[in-house]
């Protein structure tokens, strides 16, 4: 039985990312964190997502773990994610954007679930990082996605499944791109989570908004989101002003 571990935050990308591993594998194990992040809020987004799934799909193997990483919340200073600092608004491009940088974030979270994947015996552990997301955060980029699989397979050599390896189908497609995989494979965008706030609605402003509202717009596809501010993302926008 071939099984696939995906790493889903609840957000646009991973939930579009996760709709198109369950319809290519038998057993599906997503994993979320929680690591203090201010927009916790992504975490019920993904377990109503989950549950969505296996609703809708009678039979299907899919299940669902949050994993708490909170112990090493008070030590991760310096990003507005998980420390008392202000969100930025505008796009990721931004020197602002800088400040939502989680040190280390991605390589804490792919080692657990590498460790998992191997507890499994999976065949394939899935990340959702995009080429949207290479300019602020090293640990999205192509270098780093070459190494940390060197690093999972050398270091579980023997008790990882024969061939097992991490794949990033999403490397080198842009947000645009990313929602028309999604779109293809019946993502509920309005059950997803993006914005860093974490309030009542996405908030419209913050760089996870923007590029949000911005992707949905260049792919054509409907964005379902409610944003208190449904028109700043244009000002934000090359694209839309093009």
């Amino acid at each position: 039985m071939d099984t696939a571990v995906v790493i889903f935050s609840g957000g646009m990308d991973s939930a579009a990312l996760l709709h198109m591993v369950f319809n290519q594998f038998s057993e599906v194990h997503a994993v979320s964190f929680d690591y203090g992040q201010r927009h916790r809020k992504e975490l019920r987004a993904a377990a109503a997502i989950v549950e969505r799934l296996t609703d809708m799909n009678e039979g299907a193997y899919i299940w669902h773990d949050i994993i708490p990483l909170k112990a090493v919340h008070p030590f991760l200073k310096g990003s507005s994610l998980t420390d008392d600092i202000e969100v930025p608004e505008g796009h990721y491009t931004e020197e602002a954007a800088r400040s939502t940088v989680v040190p280390n974030r991605n390589m804490m979270m792919l080692s657990v679930a590498i460790a998992l994947s191997v507890v499994d015996q999976a065949d394939i552990l899935y990340t959702g990082v995009h080429a949207g997301d290479h300019y602020v955060y090293p640990d999205c980029r192509p270098e780093f996605v070459h190494y940390i699989n060197q690093a999972a397979q050398a270091g579980n050599e023997g008790f990882a499944k024969r061939g097992f390896h991490i794949e990033a189908p999403f490397l080198h497609m842009e947000k645009s791109e990313i929602a028309k995989v999604g779109e293809r494979y019946d993502t509920p965008w309005d059950m997803t989570w993006s914005c860093y706030l974490g309030g009542l609605h996405h908030c419209g402003r913050c760089p996870t908004c923007v590029e949000r509202a911005e992707a949905f717009w260049v792919a054509g596809v409907m964005d379902p989101t409610v944003y208190d501010d449904k028109e700043y993302w244009k000002t934000k926008s090359k694209v839309y002003h093009a």
